[in-house]
């Protein structure tokens, strides 16, 4: 395992999948991250992403963003930066850029809420590839302050049944439900 791992394999071992699915993902990152230079790079048919849903606990809504390449509601986050190894800081990073919310913190607590490939079709001179995505929670306090990125990014609070509805994705509906399930607990 190289050091531009080490972030992820220490977020791997606390983490616990909650399905089958999540634990053969799980299993392909921590393949990845034992063979891999720099798992983060973009040139690997497989590489780490980073992101986050966005969360609003006292009114229970979730924050999303208008993907136009994906045409989806989505969560926010992305690819990290050169020299960027930590999936929290580059979905913090992220979530700041993509809703102009300053003051996003990680919520209930650091930790890893979901493990998942997501298959990304070919755009442009990008072949398809693959996302492996460590997803976290992020609150505000300020939701009133969310402003998008770009005019063709806009930005969206909805309440967790109306962002089911919204988003099409299975492993997206599995995130919702998850935070979901912290916000009642």
């Amino acid at each position: 395992m190289v050091a531009s791992a080490g972030p992820v394999a220490d977020l791997l071992v606390r983490h616990r999948p909650q399905t089958p699915d999540e634990a053969a993902d799980t299993s392909r990152v921590r393949e990845l991250i034992d063979i891999a230079a720099d798992p983060w790079s973009r040139s690997l048919p497989l590489h780490i992403t980073a992101s986050a849903l966005v969360a609003h606990p006292p009114s229970r809504r979730v924050l999303l963003r208008w993907h136009q390449r994906q045409g989806a509601w989505l969560q926010v986050g992305g690819h990290g930066d050169p020299g960027e190894a930590e999936p929290l800081a580059v979905a913090l990073r992220e979530g700041r850029e993509e809703t102009g919310l300053t003051d996003l913190t990680p919520w209930p607590d650091a930790r890893l809420l979901h493990a998942v490939v997501v298959p990304v079709a070919a755009a442009g001179d990008e072949p398809a590839h693959e996302h492996a995505d460590l997803r976290f929670v992020l609150a505000t306090q300020l939701p009133d302050d969310a402003r998008p990125e770009k005019p063709d990014a806009p930005v969206r609070w909805f309440s967790l049944a109306e962002a089911r509805a919204a988003t099409t994705e299975a492993n997206v509906h599995e995130t919702l439900r998850r935070v979901e399930l912290l916000m009642l607990s």
